[in-house]
């Protein structure tokens, strides 16, 4: 065989190229269950995080059902839906019309109270954000919050994940006077706002991200808090859900826990 010929060296390679992909391929697949169970132990150590429970991935795997009593999905109407809401994938949801969009909501409960944990998503400078935040049984004062991203600038917009950022969000509220004002992340001037939250110098896009983010997806959860706490008022201007549709899925949700 002649080594130098052409048609050598394009067979050689063919056939190394065919080889890596095949063990590559072999690779993937075989990692894929591990990969599937680390992307959910992290998921449940976030959602543990968001109402002060700091756990390794393993140890938040076991006690995960320890702290969260309810996991409930809910429509555009705060109607609760079937299904799972750990296995509602929020990058699918966004891209669909708000009255398709499932909500999922987990409800723990910490020291014998109950805390509300929102999953977030939006969108950051370079690309997707995420989190969740915790609210307390008044529906309005903020537990705890955690937030992550995909590709933000380091030692910027980045910085979203430590927890210098983070931690001001406790005791932040979302309404006022119950009404929906959400929380507000600005450069300089939050101190004392009990709306507000400093934010990340140099960071300002991924920190509008974020704010955002929250409006965007604390919104959609309104009329549920409505059903089961009367003092909230639902804005006039939620998107597309007429007064009518909110009315009708409160008495819904009412007539259901009195059943």
């Amino acid at each position: 065989m002649d080594v130098n010929k052409n048609s050598y060296t394009i067979g050689f390679a063919t056939f190394m190229v065919i080889i890596v992909a095949a063990l590559l391929s072999s690779a993937a697949i075989g990692l894929k269950p591990l990969q599937s169970k680390n992307i959910e132990q992290e998921k449940k150590q976030n959602i543990l995080k968001s109402v002060g429970i700091e756990l390794s991935r393993e140890l938040a795997e076991k006690d995960y059902s320890i702290y969260i009593k309810e996991e409930l999905v809910l429509n555009h109407l705060g109607e609760i839906q079937e299904g799972s809401a750990f296995n509602i994938d929020l990058s699918k949801e966004l891209r669909k019309d708000i009255k398709e969009q499932s909500y999922p909501l987990y409800i723990a409960e910490i020291d014998g109270e109950e805390r509300y944990i929102i999953p977030l998503r939006g969108k950051g400078l370079w690309g997707p954000i995420w989190g969740f935040i915790s609210l307390e049984k008044d529906l309005n004062t903020v537990y705890a919050a955690v937030f992550d991203h995909k590709s933000e600038t380091p030692g910027l917009g980045a910085e979203i994940n430590r927890p210098f950022f983070q931690d001001p969000f406790t005791s932040k509220t979302i309404m006022e006077d119950g009404k929906f004002v959400s929380i507000i992340v600005q450069k300089g001037g939050a101190k004392g706002d009990i709306h507000k939250v400093d934010g990340i110098s140099g960071g300002t896009i991924t920190c509008d991200g974020v704010t955002n983010m929250i409006e965007e997806r604390l919104s959609k959860y309104l009329p549920y808090f409505k059903s089961i706490s009367p003092s909230i008022q639902v804005q006039e201007a939620l998107e597309i859900v007429t007064e009518d549709e909110i009315n009708d899925s409160i008495s819904n949700i009412n007539k259901r826990i009195i059943d």
